[in-house]
């Protein structure tokens, strides 16, 4: 039986926007949100693409998610904004924050808009490179439940808390975005999903000792019953866990800390997500001519790229390169969606009443028939 079903961009577009109206959102929202989602799937980022679409619909279903909130800006100034998000859509509050950062960037030099009370709102370096392609430095990040147990901690207290960097660069934009986490709950959700052992590092079980057990381990984050993913550096001061400990804090500070909203310990408890973000948009004018900072940057990474390669390596690669290749690819080939996550958009269509024939083909109700069937 096959482990995937390949759809083009277009089909998952398609798929995607008319689930999204079908909630009830606009289509200049849905369009917004679809965008976030498939641009995860494209860059190479499972974690964060269709898979997470059943989130979005549990979130919604059970009220976390409310798809009319009316976000309101709390206070301001010319450089800084601080958005109250009542419970929306968190990709719809990402958006909405970068683009007012951007546009305080272009007339300050550089701006911090922060939000609270959000929702999951995808990939951080979405909002990034939405800042880099008005020709901007951006960063972006947010909290989330909590997923990681601090060094000498054996329970979880920080969220994944991503951190993104975009800056124009030729022929590559420098692009980075990664947890402060060893990798996110959406990675163990996919190892969870194709009933695979998670690598030795990765995890911490109840009571603070390794766990290669992906069920466990995510089923003791939603119950708060103790351990949890690892920061970067592992689990031990000798291995550098301290400085994922220390970067997660980082971000809390810019997300949470500064909007005054719920820190990752406290969010997702009560029937209530409260996630935050952050959103930082620097304009490189402020610090000479642009095009020759552009330049001296893309002088660096392409002086990366042709470093002495290690012994078996042909390539180095600088932080966005995949990503451009993935997306080529993707395009050009389609996207591989886990049979497990075709199942869910399945079970989506039913709920909305949308036809899955229609939509995802006639494969992916005999897979996910025979996956039912297989797992009885």
């Amino acid at each position: 039986m096959s482990n995937s079903i390949n759809y083009s961009y277009e089909q998952l577009k398609h798929f995607c926007t008319d689930a999204f109206m079908k909630f009830g959102f606009s289509r200049e929202e849905s369009d917004i949100i679809v965008d976030v989602l498939l641009t995860s799937d494209l860059y190479g980022i499972e974690s964060h693409g269709m898979q997470r679409l059943v989130r979005y619909h549990k979130g919604i279903e059970k009220g976390l998610i409310k798809i009319d909130a009316k976000p309101e800006i709390v206070f301001e100034t010319p450089v800084s904004a601080v958005i109250e998000g009542h419970d929306g859509m968190g990709q719809l509050l990402g958006h909405k924050a970068m683009k007012i950062a951007i546009e305080k960037a272009k007339q300050t030099g550089m701006a911090i808009v922060t939000v609270r009370n959000s929702n999951h709102y995808g990939i951080a370096g979405y909002y990034a490179k939405m800042a880099c392609k008005e020709g901007l430095i951006g960063m972006s990040m947010t909290n989330s439940e909590a997923i990681m147990v601090p060094t000498f901690a054996r329970k979880a207290m920080l969220g994944s808390n991503p951190i993104a960097i975009a800056m124009p660069a030729e022929p590559y934009d420098f692009f980075f975005d990664a947890s402060t986490t060893v990798v996110t709950r959406g990675k163990l959700e996919i190892y969870n999903k194709l009933n695979k052992p998670l690598p030795e590092g990765w995890a911490l079980d109840s009571k603070g000792k390794g766990s290669s057990d992906a069920s466990d381990v995510l089923k003791n984050i939603v119950g708060k019953a103790g351990g949890g993913i690892v920061p970067l550096g592992g689990e031990t001061e000798q291995t550098g866990s301290h400085k994922g400990y220390g970067y997660g804090m980082f971000c809390e500070i810019f997300t949470s800390i500064l909007s005054m909203g719920l820190t990752s310990n406290h969010t997702h408890i009560g029937g209530k997500g409260g996630t935050c973000h952050g959103f930082i948009a620097i304009n490189p004018a402020v610090f000479g001519n642009a095009d020759d900072i552009r330049e001296h940057l893309s002088t660096l990474l392409r002086e990366l790229r042709e470093a002495p390669k290690a012994e078996g390596q042909d390539r180095i690669y600088t932080h966005g390169e995949k990503e451009v290749f993935a997306y080529e690819d993707r395009m050009k080939n389609g996207i591989d969606i886990n049979i497990n996550t075709v199942a869910e958009m399945v079970d989506l269509c039913n709920y909305l009443g949308m036809d899955a024939i229609h939509y995802l083909g006639e494969d992916a109700l005999k897979l996910t028939l025979a996956r039912s069937s297989y797992d009885m």
